[in-house]
């Protein structure tokens, strides 16, 4: 068979999946599923794979596999309100040390109603590395600026993305004319994707090509943190 005539993996069967997990998210019905989970599953897992074996063109992954980025299903419960048992996406986390990875890492995260993103940059970072980011700021933000102005990670991801404070933090200047960068409590590039780009053929080429608009960013957080 050549290769056009291989079939390629449809993501529309992982939303579908997850919707209805949504609706339904216990054990019962999900053991009683477990065939339609299993089957949503090996096609993210061939679509990260192949994200994975084309990754070269974005960045260096250092040999990891699929167990190394691809988060379980399965809800941490033991400090939640929430009990239900399962996360109603399918996600996996693309860095040199895969799930484990630090500033420098690409998420990949599949969830139905356009729920679903690429993203990368700092979530919940501790208060030594806010005070690092924004200290590097304030002394020139210039750099910064500058990735955030380049016009792919404009058509990509917009601007950054995240909490922000609403006055300057403490020991910061007011005034400051990098202020609303100052203010942020996250640091994050966000690509939204809907169903339809989710689905579509092209959903690996557009993701390479969003975390290569992103690395530069990344690589900004990485050397700051570092220094």
């Amino acid at each position: 068979m050549g290769e056009s005539m291989v079939p390629k993996p449809d993501a529309r069967s992982i939303l579908d999946f997850l919707r209805d997990l949504r609706e339904h998210n216990g054990r019962d019905w999900f053991e009683a599923n477990r065939p339609r989970y299993e089957a949503a599953r090996a096609v993210f897992l061939s679509i990260v794979g192949d994200l994975i074996a084309r990754f070269d063109a974005v960045d260096e992954l250092g040999g990891i596999g699929l167990k190394d980025c691809v988060f379980r299903i399965n809800r941490d419960l033991r400090f939640s309100k929430d009990k239900t048992p399962y996360k109603t996406a399918m996600s996996a986390l693309l860095g040199s040390r895969g799930r484990k990875s630090g500033a420098r890492s690409y998420y990949f995260h599949l969830e139905p109603d356009g729920l679903s993103m690429l993203a990368g940059g700092l979530y919940d970072p501790s208060s030594t590395q806010l005070h690092k980011i924004r200290s590097a700021i304030a002394e020139d933000a210039k750099p910064l600026k500058r990735i955030l102005a380049r016009p792919n990670f404009v058509r990509h991801f917009g601007s950054l993305s995240g909490e922000s404070l609403k006055t300057a933090p403490q020991g910061y200047d007011r005034e400051h004319p990098a202020l609303e960068l100052l203010r942020m409590k996250q640091f994050i590039a966000v690509r939204s994707l809907s169903d339809r780009e989710v689905a579509a053929a092209g959903l690996v080429p557009q993701a390479l090509e969003a975390f290569a608009a992103m690395k530069p960013f990344l690589v900004y957080l990485e050397k700051t943190l570092a220094d």
